[in-house]
């Protein structure tokens, strides 16, 4: 028999992904993410869910601390110097630890998207046990001493035959506790995310967010199809280089643009570190879509036919809106890769506009609705 409360605490995290999916295009559009980013977990802000706790009021007014008159509040706001309270309900925020397995999932579950499936040689998926609680049956190989002796010790304290000068805590069968585990797939394929970005002038701090938020989902999204995941990360303007992820998202330069170094500083980097024979490759773009010229149009529309596209899963290109780009370089894209350059899978060249945060949901979708 599952433990009761056991049985509370999967519903309460079922109501909290219910609330999620509810509002994931909220947390997307308007940056709820609290990123309290942890190595597994992220802060998600759940509202209007009341957990049941003993609350103690402010009895510093009460009956006999003052004047008063017989019916008068006791203890109520608003009575002070400073004018009436409000008399509005407030709104409860909770903050829930989510790990990313279980935000990538209830993304997958909201966008309906299909698992990727792997290329290369690394295509084994393995069967691992995650343990997930605590019951009070089970066998003797998954019994949790530390839960055990703590259940014995609270049950000798409130029958008060816990002695300090001689503290020996003997567990009864009621005592016992025992680990309880599911059973989960755990893709082992490598996998190589190379985020390229234009940074010139045209590319401002609200482009740069919305870049951010993408970039996120992204990752999220395919380390949860993928065990082993690097991420690397390229920045541009005329000319560009490989930076760290923090100066991915701060760097900022006044320049020009042209969006070919970046797509050959890529392809220098595949070669010398990811064998497309062992690595799935994501290539993603964002710019706004202005570049230098229409000779460098063509040369990066060469670079992709040629040396981009036969090596990776997916090349995804996507546009920020930005008052001062010209937004050409999607056209450019869409007219050289009309069919996205297909293979047996699929489109592997794949294009989104997002014109401000609420088409990010959308944007996701259109990246990986192909199950790449």
């Amino acid at each position: 028999m599952v433990n009761t409360i056991e049985q509370d605490h999967q519903r309460f995290r079922q109501i909290v992904h219910g609330k999620i999916r509810k509002d994931l295009r909220r947390f997307l559009s308007r940056g709820e993410l609290l990123g309290k980013e942890g190595k597994r977990y992220v802060s998600i802000p759940v509202h209007d869910i009341d957990i049941p706790t003993f609350r103690y009021g402010d009895n510093s007014g009460g009956v006999g601390m003052g004047e008063g008159q017989e019916g008068d509040g006791v203890g109520q706001p608003g009575q002070g110097k400073n004018g009436q309270g409000g008399d509005a309900e407030g709104q409860h925020l909770l903050e829930v630890d989510v790990s990313l397995e279980e935000l990538a999932d209830i993304l997958a579950e909201e966008l309906r998207l299909p698992r990727i499936k792997p290329r290369g040689q690394h295509r084994i998926t393995t069967i691992k046990d995650k343990y997930t609680g605590v019951r009070p049956v089970g066998p003797a190989s998954l019994r949790h001493f530390k839960r055990t002796y703590r259940e014995a010790l609270k049950r000798q304290l409130a029958m008060g035959q816990y002695d300090p000068d001689n503290p020996v805590i003997v567990p009864i069968k009621n005592d016992l506790r025992y680990r309880t585990w599911n059973e989960v797939k755990k893709p082992q394929s490598n996998a190589v995310i190379v985020y390229m970005m234009d940074v010139s002038g045209s590319m401002g701090d609200e482009q740069k967010e919305l870049v951010r938020l993408e970039a996120f989902w992204i990752d999220t999204w395919l380390r949860r199809n993928y065990e082993g995941i690097e991420s690397r990360y390229i920045v541009h303007d005329v000319r560009a280089q490989e930076v760290d992820k923090k100066t991915f998202f701060s760097v900022r330069e006044d320049g020009g643009t042209r969006i070919s170094s970046a797509f050959v500083c890529c392809k220098e980097l595949l070669a010398q570190h990811y064998d497309p024979a062992d690595w799935n490759t994501y290539l993603f773009h964002f710019s706004d879509g202005d570049n230098s010229s229409d000779a460098d149009n063509r040369t990066c529309v060469k670079i992709l036919k040629e040396q981009l596209l036969p090596v990776c899963n997916m090349f995804g290109y996507c546009q920020v809106a930005s008052a001062y780009g010209s937004g050409s370089f999607i056209n450019v894209l869409t007219e050289a890769f009309p069919n996205g350059e297909p293979d047996e899978s699929g489109p592997k060249l794949i294009t989104s506009k997002v014109s401000g945060r609420d088409d990010l949901l959308d944007s996701l979708r259109t990246f990986f609705k192909a199950g790449r």
